[in-house]
């Protein structure tokens, strides 16, 4: 199938590299000259904007960091509205406001281009091995109908109801995993201020009701003392930004979702917003003044 795909970030270049590996004719567009380069060193075709990767492809991926971007580069200049045909499926994979999601739908669609909100989970190294968690929103058909092609880059693909509804799945999945992953900062610093091994306490717990994926993700590498990003704070800050804005338009209180919002903004203030979340151990251990590791 030949797929357009734009955003070659620090998800979006695995992404797309799993989608040239598993045969499909690739047309890709990015600001980064670098990664594009990448892309078209395994096959992949270039063009200079959004448009003309949307003239030449009936299904592109969009894969960028924010609202703003997502509606660049579908409703700006230059943008996939510019140039996609009616019956164009647009499938954006970013993490983005559902209400925007849904408005900039219905601007697309005025066109006669569909769009579904695919938002992931899983972070960079579930990108690169191919087992992304994918929620779905939008038309029932469009998701069966590209369903294989998102089981490509991902072990789980989820249909979640109409657009918007991607958005919101993974919304509620980023305040489950900033919450987790304070919790158990919270906990593997207090173990280490009273004298237990964080690696000892760490083991005895996993196993049971406290276990998770987050834990097993991230303490590891909490452990290590390895905040290199798979999923950076800046992006989590994005990501809660949109869960409160959200949250506030409905009357939905989110008090947790607050202070991990301000816990990580203190990160930010201290400089680790490029780091990975599992950053957030070191508000606790500032606080604590004390240091979880091996």
């Amino acid at each position: 199938m030949k797929i357009g795909f734009i955003g070659l970030g620090i998800m979006g270049k695995p992404m797309s590299k799993n989608l040239v590996k598993a045969g499909h004719e690739l047309l890709v567009y990015d600001f980064n000259k670098t990664a594009v380069a990448e892309l078209t060193a395994l096959g992949a075709k270039t063009v200079e904007n959004s448009a003309k990767v949307a003239k030449e492809c009936d299904v592109i991926i969009i894969m960028v960091p924010n609202s703003p971007h997502v509606r660049a580069v579908a409703l700006g200049e230059g943008g996939i509205i510019e140039g996609a045909k009616a019956g164009t499926v647009v499938i954006d994979m970013s993490s983005i406001d559902p209400v925007e999601s849904k408005l900039i739908g219905e601007e697309l669609a005025k066109k006669g281009i569909e769009m579904l909100d695919a938002p992931v989970s899983g972070g960079e190294p579930k990108a690169i091995d191919g087992t992304l968690s994918v929620m779905v929103g939008g038309k029932k058909e469009n998701f069966d109908k590209f369903y294989d092609v998102l089981k490509t880059m991902a072990g789980s693909v989820v249909y979640v109801g109409t657009l918007g509804a991607g958005n919101i799945a993974k919304l509620a999945n980023q305040i489950v995993v900033a919450v987790n992953i304070a919790a158990v900062s919270e906990a593997l610093a207090l173990a280490t201020k009273l004298g237990a091994d964080p690696e000892l306490v760490y083991q005895a717990i996993r196993g049971g009701l406290a276990g998770s994926t987050v834990m097993d993700a991230k303490v590891p590498m909490i452990l290590d003392r390895n905040f290199k990003p798979g999923f950076r704070i800046e992006l989590h800050i994005k990501d809660l930004n949109n869960a409160l804005n959200a949250g506030h338009a409905v009357s939905s209180p989110l008090p947790l979702t607050g202070q991990l919002m301000e816990i990580m903004q203190g990160l930010k203030a201290d400089g680790f917003d490029k780091e990975d979340h599992s950053s957030i151990v070191k508000y606790y251990e500032k606080i604590a003044n004390v240091t979880v590791k091996k």
